[in-house]
């Protein structure tokens, strides 16, 4: 299977990528927790279908020492009991951010104060980017239909 475009050798791409990649950096050197990242950016990705995005942050979870427990998990997160009260909030706050049509309201304001609840300004400002960043790549990903399962732990480092 080939992408219908291939964004990595293509001019265009690479200026556009290369700032959501340096917002992306931001984020990462932010006070949000570094597990907090990546269950979100695998929330948003299994939401979205982006088999790419879901390669890629499973093998870095598990490579930044992320239990198999916890990422088989992400996709049922209510049901279970390995997250953190502050990464549950992380979690619905991701979901209805990325499912932003779903709901005529958006965010409701019951999930934007109980994840308030457990980050304070900083970290939720990085919260939301995060949650815009990983979406704008992914929906990239699923249009271009980028395959997935080559991912290799760094690759863009």
């Amino acid at each position: 299977m080939d992408a219908r475009l291939n964004i990595f050798g293509n001019p265009t791409a690479g200026k556009f990528l290369k700032h959501i990649v340096s917002a992306g950096q931001v984020v990462a050197g932010s006070p949000l927790p570094a597990a907090t990242q990546e269950l979100v950016k695998i929330r948003a990705s299994q939401i979205n279908g982006c088999g790419y995005c879901t390669d890629m942050h499973t093998k870095e979870a598990t490579a930044a020492g992320e239990t198999s427990v916890r990422l088989n998990l992400v996709a049922a997160w209510r049901e279970a009991t390995v997250f953190t009260e502050a990464e549950r909030a992380a979690l619905e706050l991701t979901e209805q951010g990325t499912r932003i049509a779903d709901a005529a309201g958006g965010v409701s304001d019951e999930v934007w104060a109980n994840a308030a609840k457990h980050y304070d300004d900083d970290q939720l400002v990085a919260l939301v980017s995060l949650i815009a960043i990983i979406n704008t790549f992914n929906r990239m990903n699923v249009i271009i239909q980028q395959p997935a399962g080559d991912y290799q732990v760094g690759q863009f480092a």
